[in-house]
Protein backbone atom coordinates (compact mmCIF):
# COMPACT_ATOMS: atom_id res chain seq x y z
CA UNK A 1 0.00 0.00 0.00
CA UNK A 2 1.68 3.45 -0.87
CA UNK A 3 1.96 5.72 2.16
CA UNK A 4 -0.16 8.72 1.25
CA UNK A 5 0.29 12.22 3.69
CA UNK A 6 -3.52 13.18 4.35
CA UNK A 7 -2.56 16.96 3.48
CA UNK A 8 -1.24 16.43 0.28
CA UNK A 9 -3.91 14.05 -1.17
CA UNK A 10 -5.34 15.18 -4.34
CA UNK A 11 -8.59 13.23 -6.12
CA UNK A 12 -9.94 13.00 -9.60
CA UNK A 13 -13.07 10.75 -10.66
CA UNK A 14 -13.20 9.23 -14.15
CA UNK A 15 -16.57 10.44 -16.02
CA UNK A 16 -17.33 6.96 -16.15
CA UNK A 17 -17.29 6.93 -12.00
CA UNK A 18 -19.46 9.91 -12.24
CA UNK A 19 -21.92 8.74 -14.65
CA UNK A 20 -22.28 5.67 -12.73
CA UNK A 21 -22.74 7.78 -9.21
CA UNK A 22 -25.22 9.37 -10.89
CA UNK A 23 -26.92 6.41 -11.65
CA UNK A 24 -27.27 5.39 -8.49
CA UNK A 25 -30.32 5.27 -5.63
CA UNK A 26 -30.11 8.17 -3.38
CA UNK A 27 -29.17 5.48 -0.10
CA UNK A 28 -26.30 4.22 -2.54
CA UNK A 29 -25.44 7.90 -2.83
CA UNK A 30 -25.79 8.56 0.63
CA UNK A 31 -23.53 5.54 2.02
CA UNK A 32 -20.82 6.14 -0.86
CA UNK A 33 -20.28 9.63 0.33
CA UNK A 34 -19.98 8.52 3.84
CA UNK A 35 -17.60 6.08 2.94
CA UNK A 36 -15.51 8.81 1.10
CA UNK A 37 -15.39 10.89 4.45
CA UNK A 38 -13.74 7.71 6.19
CA UNK A 39 -11.48 6.98 2.77
CA UNK A 40 -10.17 10.41 2.93
CA UNK A 41 -8.86 10.11 6.33
CA UNK A 42 -7.18 6.62 5.43
CA UNK A 43 -7.97 5.14 2.03
CA UNK A 44 -7.05 1.61 3.84
CA UNK A 45 -9.31 2.08 6.91
CA UNK A 46 -10.39 -1.36 7.84
CA UNK A 47 -13.77 -0.34 7.68
CA UNK A 48 -13.38 0.27 3.70
CA UNK A 49 -12.23 -3.11 2.89
CA UNK A 50 -9.29 -1.68 0.51
CA UNK A 51 -8.29 -4.79 -1.51
CA UNK A 52 -6.33 -4.87 -5.11
CA UNK A 53 -8.23 -6.48 -7.89
CA UNK A 54 -5.18 -8.21 -9.49
CA UNK A 55 -7.22 -8.53 -13.05
CA UNK A 56 -7.60 -4.58 -13.45
CA UNK A 57 -3.65 -4.25 -12.06
CA UNK A 58 -2.68 -6.50 -14.05
CA UNK A 59 -4.44 -4.44 -17.31
CA UNK A 60 -3.15 -1.29 -16.04
CA UNK A 61 0.07 -1.73 -15.34
CA UNK A 62 -0.38 -0.41 -12.30
CA UNK A 63 -1.74 -1.16 -8.52
CA UNK A 64 -5.42 -0.82 -8.68
CA UNK A 65 -7.91 -1.33 -5.83
CA UNK A 66 -11.45 -1.64 -4.83
CA UNK A 67 -13.12 -0.69 -1.73
CA UNK A 68 -16.50 -1.72 -0.12
CA UNK A 69 -19.47 0.76 0.37
CA UNK A 70 -22.06 -1.80 0.87
CA UNK A 71 -22.53 -5.53 0.21
CA UNK A 72 -21.50 -5.41 -3.63
CA UNK A 73 -21.42 -1.92 -4.28
CA UNK A 74 -17.91 -1.46 -4.62
CA UNK A 75 -15.24 1.87 -5.76
CA UNK A 76 -12.29 0.91 -7.93
CA UNK A 77 -9.46 3.30 -7.56
CA UNK A 78 -5.70 4.01 -8.14
CA UNK A 79 -2.90 5.90 -7.03
CA UNK A 80 -1.06 7.61 -9.53
CA UNK A 81 2.84 8.83 -9.72
CA UNK A 82 2.24 12.06 -8.23
CA UNK A 83 -0.35 10.51 -5.50
CA UNK A 84 -2.99 11.72 -6.73
CA UNK A 85 -6.07 9.34 -5.91
CA UNK A 86 -7.60 8.63 -9.30
CA UNK A 87 -11.08 6.89 -9.09
CA UNK A 88 -12.21 4.98 -12.10
CA UNK A 89 -15.96 3.74 -11.15
CA UNK A 90 -18.33 2.15 -8.88
CA UNK A 91 -20.77 -0.25 -9.21
CA UNK A 92 -20.76 -3.64 -8.66
CA UNK A 93 -18.61 -6.68 -9.33
CA UNK A 94 -19.19 -6.11 -12.62
CA UNK A 95 -16.39 -2.86 -13.06
CA UNK A 96 -13.90 -5.45 -11.62
CA UNK A 97 -13.80 -7.15 -15.34
CA UNK A 98 -11.41 -5.41 -17.57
Amino acid sequence: MPSLTPQVRKYKASAKFWKNFDALQARQKAKALRAFEIFKGNPWDSRLDTHEIKALSAEAGKTVYAVTIEGNLKVVFCVLKDDTIFTINIGTHKIYKP
